[in-house]
């Protein structure tokens, strides 16, 4: 028969133990968040606008070609399929979602793109390029409407530079359906000229951050959300 001096043992020693696992774990949680850890959150949306409204004249622009890069923030394949190299969390989880939700349900903008992840961002930080593809499928140009890339570095504050152009199909296309007659023959011969890609409006921006502010780049048709929030190990 247990006295009452054992019990008490054998309940002190329960609650050590107890405590031992408690700190252990919380340790163990510590150490697997490092340092310069961030929630990076990012929607891209469109302003639901006729472009022949668009006052900005962009034709002519000279556009680098795309970014060579092996990382991928948001693509939309022509199928509809979503492909990023990040491990993007849920909609729902974004601290921008209730935004995005509230610019959609106005009628006024349209979200292409939520996206939002967790990743160490130290001091000197060089990110690479985040190539992005999103908007209306182009069948002409074999493309999306909207592509680009973000890049993300850190020197004593985060900076996003955005680069984002967004596209339309020429207007010259409707001249390739009918068929032209040449004159010193009479032949017909349908010209199927490559429709060119005119630029509707681009992003080139690059912006300081602070942590826990949202930050709003944009262009007459494109708008760029950004939030960052660090993840502070638990003590």
């Amino acid at each position: 028969m247990q006295t009452d001096g054992n019990r008490l043992c054998r309940l002190l020693a329960h609650t050590l133990l107890t405590a031992l696992l408690v700190a252990t774990s919380m340790l163990s949680h510590a150490q697997q968040t490092p340092d310069d850890y961030y929630r990076a959150e990012f929607v891209i949306l469109e302003r639901i606008i006729d472009p022949d409204a668009v006052n900005e004249r962009m034709i002519n622009r000279k556009v680098k070609p795309p970014v060579e890069t092996d990382k991928t923030l948001y693509r939309v394949a022509q199928g509809g399929s979503v492909s990023s190299s990040l491990e993007l969390v849920n909609r729902n989880q974004l601290h921008l979602g209730n935004a995005a939700n509230r610019l959609e349900s106005s009628g006024k903008y349209r979200v292409l793109m939520s996206a939002g992840w967790y990743e160490a961002f130290p001091p000197d930080y060089k990110g690479e390029p985040l190539r992005i593809e999103i908007g209306d499928w182009l069948e002409q140009a074999d493309q999306r409407e909207i592509e680009g890339n973000i890049t993300i570095d850190r020197q004593r504050y985060l900076h996003v530079a955005v680069h984002l152009n967004h596209w339309q199909e020429g207007k010259v296309a409707a001249a390739a359906a009918a068929p032209t007659t040449l004159p010193t023959t009479g032949a017909e011969l349908n010209l199927q000229p490559e429709i060119p890609l005119e630029l509707l409006t681009w992003i080139r921006e690059t912006r300081r951050m602070r942590s826990e502010e949202i930050h709003f780049l944009d262009s007459p048709t494109l708008g760029v959300l950004v939030f960052f929030k660090k993840v502070e190990a638990e003590q």
